[in-house]
């Protein structure tokens, strides 16, 4: 029979007798109640102490037998107990409340569920009639994410410390048959619920229940700990230019908003290198600033003191990111690097040695239904040895404003399109003649305001018709600018072909033009509806009607450098990817797409095409140089020539965990493959690819309508590819390449084993990197990392290596 009691606290003063019972103090089979008071709870084992205990609740108590002892002052309930309050639930074979000890102990299969998620497994659990304080013997605890503590016995005292004797503490699961994977095994580990840690006196790590190495005291957070203040994992590190590395961050959490991270690393061959970081997080957004540096002794860098002269001294850098929510619509945030110098942050491994561009903006972004609003200051700067002024740019700002109008104008969709820039290029272009060499900055202003008018329609036969319209309005000022027009080369007294300065005009104007074009896109798509799926033919047809001429060969190009001719701009009105240079004439696109659509999800899509200069200025021809000798953009991108190169794009995804994209431009004369991007993606059971290739036949084709062209060939074909096979549940293996097939050397490639579980992380990897640059050589890495749960990691690594000196390190 199951006796059910409900206990209110408002009768802690002793037993209310509405039971019958016989002298020997055993209930009789009649269903009755009664209560006893209970004025708080066991707290959480992980974490603060749990004060929020609603008085007012009743204790629910039921069990198979209710006994009333009136000699010992005691309520026994016995078989199945089941004791419910404030989100707690104790379960036990028996529970006996010592109403003059004032003490409630459970004994016999104890398990209390705490609302935190903590399980506490015990043989036996006695608490104060207040719940605070107690011993628990035989203990085992699990807390909310699968840590387990167990010992011999414990102690709680003051409501706030647990001590443990004879215990161990582990985040790892096991069978039970089995010593789990790693744990602390220690006389007394004592958990300070308050200061959130655990404290381990006399104590062995243990790998299988093997010690490994002995800590007579040792200190960590306790498993609730997502953020405090304190030491974090050691660095250690070799390299071939730095030196041993050794180092121990040390981590101030200041307020649960923001924090500082300070990390000291001393390198045999450099010397003490520091690094700080601080985190600050705010109501509406957050940001962060970390500063770097060395007192530099160039001696001890790769090529001595005579060759890095320019590096002695205090080298350093300053490093912040931020992002705020202004409103629902309004966002601002900026992103920026300042260094000492271009080889600092790659040397010592604060960046990939990839790098080879500095990019700092500040923005401001506003967005709404139909309006969109963008102000971004940026800062350009070139990271290599052999870069020019030219790399050295500031725009301040760029504006883009778009607005969608509501209501259709002529049955179609109008848009409104703003720019705005204001740009500097330091030391841009040569003042006066040869023999005067002076520079000056090159700075351009413009505002451009264009309207784009497009209309969809479809007439019986399923034929799609597009016509569109777009009217633009430039104005420039321009100061200090060169004309691409007059920069020539010449070969200089080491053999080299360098710019002439003789030739190259200098000159300010204001410019403004007028851009007018429309036209019309044509589609009949073709549909086969067959018993695997949907085949559709769909010849495409444009015709794009511009001015046949502008004034812009001697304008600067800031923006429209990126020419890449494929299927994706076949049927753009302007192929350039900005607004310095637009297309002239007319000009007829052509092609033709099939796509298949699988009943079983697979698909293929396939566009070839091919573009047709009929009148006016090809403007992708002839695209001057600028004045440090380089084309504004390429004079090969297959658009140079009144008839184009032939475009093809084709996408595959015949099955979910398969997909490839390519992406080719053959020549329109010999089909000679010019330009290729290929990308494929495989998955197959435990085993995951990717790959892709590029080419880029570049100046190897010259330009049949211009025998004067001059080109220096150059070619790129590279190979990327990476996979990743999970060997079991735990192991894995993977690694990636980048390859040159042009010159035949691996730029990069990387080969990990990783070990990975619950409670465990171990990954080796080899790295090798081939690339050089003043300071910057080539290295091969050998890095073994070992991850802890709740403990931290820990790396070691050898070789002229990628250390990122602690990398995001931190208790949070």
């Amino acid at each position: 029979m199951r006796v059910v009691l409900f206990a209110s606290l408002a009768a802690i003063s002793g037993i209310a007798h509405a039971q019958e019972f016989d002298q020997g103090g055993t209930t009789r089979t009649k269903k009755n109640q009664s209560s006893f008071g209970a004025a708080n709870s066991p707290s959480s084992i992980f974490g603060k102490v749990n004060t929020n205990i609603d008085r007012a609740q009743p204790l629910r108590l039921q069990g198979d037998q209710l006994i009333y002892d009136k000699s010992g002052d005691r309520v026994i309930s016995r078989g199945n107990v089941e004791i419910f309050y404030n989100n707690y639930i104790l379960t036990a074979d028996e529970v006996v409340y010592d109403q003059s000890g004032g003490t409630l102990t459970a004994v016999g299969n104890v398990t209390l569920k705490e609302p935190q998620g903590n399980i506490v497994h015990a043989d036996r659990y006695t608490l104060t009639d207040d719940f605070r304080d107690g011993f628990v013997s035989a203990l085992s605890i699990v807390s909310a994410d699968k840590s387990h503590i167990s010992a011999d016995h414990a102690t709680r005292r003051e409501g706030n410390v647990t001590e443990f004797a004879n215990a161990k503490f582990t985040p790892c699961q096991s069978d039970g048959n089995t010593p789990p994977l790693w744990c602390i095994s220690a006389a007394r580990i004592i958990h300070d619920q308050e200061a959130a840690t655990l404290t381990y006196q006399d104590a062995y790590f243990q790998i299988y229940g093997q010690p490994i190495f002995y800590l007579p005291y040792f200190q960590s957070p306790d498993p609730s700990v997502k953020r405090k203040s304190g030491f974090l994992t050691p660095d250690y590190g070799h390299s071939s230019t730095l030196g041993y590395i050794t180092g121990i961050p040390y981590f101030w959490n200041l307020a649960p908003n923001y924090d500082v991270t300070f990390q000291p690393l001393y390198m045999s061959e450099q010397g003490l290198f520091l690094k700080g970081e601080w985190r600050h997080r705010l109501a509406n957004g957050e940001y962060n600033v970390i500063l770097a540096g060395i007192d530099q002794d160039a001696d001890n860098l790769p090529g001595g003191g005579a060759k890095n002269e320019k590096l002695d001294g205090l080298r350093g850098s300053v490093e912040t990111h931020g992002l705020f929510s202004l409103s629902s619509w309004w966002r601002f945030g900026w992103d920026a690097i300042i260094e000492s110098d271009d080889q600092f942050r790659r040397f010592y491994k604060l960046d990939s040695i990839l790098v080879t561009d500095r990019v700092n903006q500040v923005y401001l972004t506003g967005q709404s239904d139909r309006n969109y609003f963008n102000a971004t200051f940026y800062q350009f700067g070139g990271l290599l040895t052999d870069d020019t002024p030219r790399t050295e740019s500031y725009a301040h700002p760029v504006i883009n404003y778009n607005y969608v109008f509501a209501d259709p104008v002529l049955g179609g969709e109008l848009k409104w399109n703003t720019n705005v820039l204001s740009f500097t290029r330091a030391d841009g272009s040569l003042e006066g003649s040869i023999t005067d060499p002076r520079k000056r900055d090159q700075n351009i202003n413009r505002i451009i305001t264009e309207f784009n008018w497009r209309r969809r329609l479809t007439d019986a036969i399923g034929i799609s018709y597009t016509p569109f319209a777009d009217v633009r309005g430039d104005v420039y000022g321009l100061s200090n600018v060169s004309d691409p027009t007059t920069v020539t080369l010449q070969q200089g007294e080491d053999g080299m072909l360098e710019v002439n300065p003789a030739t190259t005009r200098v000159y300010d104007d204001t410019i403004t033009r007028g851009v007018v074009d429309g036209g019309l896109l044509v589609s009949y798509p073709w549909v086969a509806n067959r018993a695997n799926g949907s085949h559709i033919i769909e010849p495409i047809g444009q015709m794009v009607f511009h001015q046949e001429s502008l004034p812009q060969r001697r304008m600067p190009d800031e923006d429209a450098q990126s020419l890449v001719f494929d299927d994706t701009n076949l049927f753009a009105t302007s192929k350039f990817s900005g607004y310095d240079r637009i297309e002239t004439g007319t000009r007829a696109n052509v092609g033709l797409q099939y796509t298949f659509q699988s009943n079983d999800g697979g698909y293929a899509r396939f566009l070839a095409g091919q573009s047709y200069q009929l009148s006016g200025d090809n403007i992708y021809r002839n695209p001057g140089r600028t004045d440090d000798g380089n084309f504004v953009y390429t004079p090969y991108s297959g658009l140079e020539t009144s008839r184009s190169d032939y475009v093809l794009g084709a996408y595959f995804a015949p099955i979910e965990n398969f997909r490839i994209i390519s992406q080719s431009r053959f020549d329109q004369s010999t089909l000679a493959l010019k330009r290729e991007d290929l990308a494929a993606v495989a998955r197959y059971g435990p085993l995951s690819m990717t790959a892709g290739y590029s080419y880029d036949a570049q100046a190897l084709f010259t330009n049949p309508e211009d025998p004067d062209f001059i080109a220096v060939p150059t070619r790129e074909e590279e190979l990327l590819a990476a996979a990743t096979l999970q060997l079991t549940a735990n192991w894995s293996i993977g690694g990636s390449t980048r390859y040159d097939l042009e010159s035949g050397n691996f730029r990069y490639d990387s080969v990990n084993v990783k070990y990975a579980d619950d409670c465990f992380v171990l990954t080796a990897s080899y790295i090798e990197s081939n690339y050089s640059d003043f300071s910057i050589e080539p290295d091969q890495t050998v890095m073994l990392r070992f991850e802890f749960k709740h403990l931290g990691g820990f790396a070691a690594r050898t070789g002229n290596l990628d250390f990122n000196m602690g990398g995001d390190q931190r208790t949070n």
